[in-house]
């Protein structure tokens, strides 16, 4: 059978929108289409390919394991299940793992590991979630609905209900909304699909006030920013703010899917026997390729560069910025980073991405005003300098035009 973009127009739903080219092999950094075109990957899967393509150590582990033991159901446990989660537990606050499938499904799981803690432990009214316009957290109704971004949940019918937002950043805002109702905030500790945002340290240091304050749950959304993106494993060891049920997803597999809600073992017993599951969650195949992944990337020489690396990003990127003019500012932190389009480029994010695909450069964006960079923590030096030269001929293709 032969393979075409025209292929996707004939057999799949049309909720997507692919580029033109089919990629069909990966290493490292490098992505090469059924012509044997060669791209550098600043996009990363959407901060999913950790470590790059087809990392030797994964492939390895992947090929042992599917040697062993594919798939249980939670009717039995298993071994790779069983490290990862001791592994997750002794690297971070959490003392208890569940997991699932995909960063949705591990959000879905925190909301209602959230409202079941509430009833069972201050009755039905203490019902409320609030979130953050411009957030993210998913596309299950329930979590699309808690994302604030009602593009993505209109349309749908009635959503579900006691759910409020307010701006990030805005303390203020969070404070005049809260109340003994209130039984969650779920936020990003950088939010990513809404623009690259970084939080302030007082908000987020006010977040856990307010939710200490109503007896509220602080959830942290680290499913873009979790696994290393940032220059430490998650996020919220960089502000200091330890929240009480973190998701995990995205690069926690190295591309191979894999989700997981981490949380305190008096919060996790809310979710007993029968109360919430999922078929593939725990699989030994996920779960040993990101065993594997958090060997690797929770360690110094990881973490540490990933630091470097965004130092040497943030030179290039300023570098073209100052001979093209095109962006306000960078945003993000480790390899999450985002170029904010100035006044005269606001909305033409997309232009950027599509020159950038011309000029052999997978990049992302992030809303219609921000091109986003998700690559591999592991790319090289020479990775970044030929990537980012490139982006410079998309850059400079866009202003010529």
């Amino acid at each position: 059978m032969q393979v075409t973009r025209e292929l996707f127009n004939e057999v799949m739903v049309p909720n997507y929108n692919p580029a033109d080219i089919i990629p069909v092999r990966g290493l490292g950094a490098r992505v090469w289409d059924q012509e044997g075109n060669e791209y550098i990957d600043f996009a990363g899967g959407i901060a999913v390919n950790v470590l790059g393509h087809c990392h030797p150590e994964l492939v390895n582990v992947l090929k042992e394991q599917g040697e062993k033991l594919w798939h249980l159901s939670n009717v039995l446990t298993n071994e790779p299940v069983l490290r990862l989660a001791k592994k997750l537990t002794d690297a971070t606050f959490a003392e208890k793992v569940y997991f699932a499938n995909s960063g949705a499904e591990a959000n879905e799981a925190a909301l209602k590991l959230a409202r079941r803690f509430a009833l069972d432990n201050y009755g039905p009214e203490k019902d409320q979630i609030i979130s953050f316009k411009q957030g993210f957290h998913g596309r299950t109704f329930f979590t699309v609905t808690v994302g604030g971004q009602a593009a993505y949940s209109d349309g749908f019918g009635p959503k579900p209900g006691a759910i409020d937002h307010v701006d990030y950043n805005d303390l203020s805002a969070l404070e005049a909304i809260m109340s003994e109702r209130t039984c969650a905030v779920m936020m990003e500790p950088l939010q990513g699909e809404g623009g690259i945002i970084s939080p302030t340290q007082s908000f987020v240091e006010g977040v856990r006030d307010l939710c200490d304050k109503h007896n509220a749950l602080l959830i942290f959304d680290e499913v873009q920013s979790g696994v290393g993106r940032t220059g430490e494993l998650y996020a919220y060891m960089g502000l200091g703010v330890t929240p009480d049920i973190l998701t995990s997803a995205k690069a926690l597999g190295g591309g191979f899917p894999i989700g997981a809600m981490l949380t305190t073992t008096a919060i996790a017993a809310h979710l007993k026997v029968g109360t919430h599951g999922s078929t593939y969650g725990g699989n030994p195949l996920a779960c040993a390729v990101a065993e594997k992944v958090l060997d690797i990337v929770n360690t110094p020489e990881v973490l540490n560069g990933v630091k470097q690396k965004e130092q040497q990003f943030r030179e290039g990127l300023k570098a073209i910025n100052d001979k093209y003019h095109v962006f306000d500012e960078v945003r993000g932190k480790g390899l999450l980073l985002g170029c904010a389009l100035n006044e005269k480029y606001q909305g033409r994010a997309r232009d950027f991405l599509v020159a950038s695909a011309k000029e052999k450069l997978m990049c992302l964006v992030a809303g219609a005003n921000v091109v986003r960079f998700a690559p591999s923590l592991t790319l090289t030096d020479a990775d970044i300098q030929e990537g980012l030269a490139r982006f410079e001929r998309a850059v400079a293709a866009v202003v010529n035009a």
